[in-house]
Parts: C-alpha cells; structure tokens; sequence
C-alpha cells in the first residue's frame, strides 16, 4: 500500500449482528492506516445505547482511548447522531422525540472526507436495522459512497448471518470489500469450524474472508497477527 497522498474511498465497517466486533475491527483499521502514513478518520453515524460521546459505552471513546494519534482529542467529532436506549436507530430516536436527518450524515462525511483518508465509518447494528423511515443502515453505505467491510463472527451460525448480510448488501448494488472473522468468545472457535465457515461462505458468495482477529488483551497494542486480515485487504 502507498503512504502518499493517494485518497482510499470511504470504508464503512458492518456486522453481521449486533456486537460482533464491529469496533474492534474499526479500531484496528485505524490504528492500520495510520502506521501506513495515511490520515484517517473514525465516524459513527449513529450510536445508540450511550448518554454521549464520551460515555462509557460510546464507541467513538473506545477508538479514541487506543489510537496513539488520537489521545487527548474529542470523541464527539465522530458521532453525529446519539441516543440514550440500546434500541435500532429510528426507535432510538423516536424515544427522545427525534429523527435523523440522512442529509446531514452525507454532508458530514464529505466533510470528513476532504480532510482524511480513508474515512472508516461504523454502523450500528446489522445491515437492516431502520433508521429513518423505510430506510435502512445499508442505505447508509450507499448514501455516503461507501464500501462495505464485514465483521462476522467466527463461530457457529456465521455461515447464514454473513451470507444474508452479503445478500443484502449487493441487493442495493454494492460488493463487500472483505470479511473478518472476530473470535472473542470465552472459548476459541475450533479451527475445523473456521475452515468450514470460511469455505461455505468463500464459495457461495464468492467473498474473500480476510482472515480471523483472536481475543485481544491490550487494544492499544493488538498482536501483530491482527493487522493480518487487513493486510490482505488493504496491502
């Protein structure tokens, strides 16, 4: 990859359901571009289940505490939208007697995206949660010219959410840059079970999964292992 002044398109990061990993993926991909000399800029569109951006439960100060290049700086810049229950976008919203305004979200990243790049955007929850309307988050990625990442996870089911989430996406004409399998849990999926998930979905979609990013202990210095699967994508 070239460190240049060479702009990426807008990489949206989406999950296969809701807490697969989706931030952590986001987080590695900034910490990635930004050992590659590049600029990039974490955006959430719209978080829900936090009081604010900088919230406990925000994402946006998850990636801000873990990114070197981004300590001591406001994780508000990167949420446009907040709101209080852990609820899809629109009834999120609606509880507090508010809409989003999709406009807004478009000019925000364009904004964002004369000064960075990429501009890595992270969804909230699935690809078919409502946010406004009958619109949907993978209405988003189209919105704001975005180019889809999956984060699935590695385990027992991800053959069917990943391959619906692939569907859906290219439904509305866009194709997945990659997948990457998230293996957090308690216990290590068994690479039997990975290399199975790996070729079922590989084959039907024609989708490339990336790799596999392990449980990681230290989010400010993930093992190298982790920057793996976006080497491949990226690289």
């Amino acid at each position: 990859m070239e460190s240049s002044n060479k702009k990426i398109q807008n990489l949206f990061v989406v999950g296969t359901d809701t807490g697969v990993g989706k931030t952590v993926l986001a987080l590695l991909m900034m910490q990635f571009f930004f050992t590659k000399g590049y600029n990039p800029f974490y955006l959430k569109p719209v978080q829900t289940g936090c009081k604010n951006a900088n919230d406990a439960d925000s994402d946006a100060k998850f990636i801000y505490r873990h990114v070197e290049p981004l300590k001591g700086k406001e994780p508000a810049e990167s949420v446009i939208y907040c709101f209080k229950n852990p609820k899809a976008p629109l009834y999120a919203a609606s509880d507090e007697g508010k809409s989003i305004d999709l406009s807004k979200i478009e000019k925000v990243v364009s904004q964002k995206a004369e000064a960075h790049s990429p501009v890595i955007l992270e969804g909230a929850g699935g690809v078919l949660v409502p946010v406004m309307g009958k619109k949907l988050m993978v209405d988003i990625i189209s919105l704001v010219n975005g180019t889809p990442v999956i984060a699935a996870r590695a385990g027992l089911g991800t053959i069917n959410h990943t391959l619906l989430t692939i569907e859906a996406i290219e439904k509305r004409g866009l194709k997945p840059l990659g997948i990457v399998f998230i293996d957090a849990g308690e216990k290590e999926t068994p690479p039997e079970m990975i290399r199975e998930n790996k070729s079922a979905i590989e084959e039907i979609s024609g989708i490339k999964v990336a790799g596999v990013i392990g449980r990681i202990h230290d989010f400010s210095r993930p093992p190298h292992d982790c920057y793996k699967p976006l080497a491949k994508m990226f690289d």
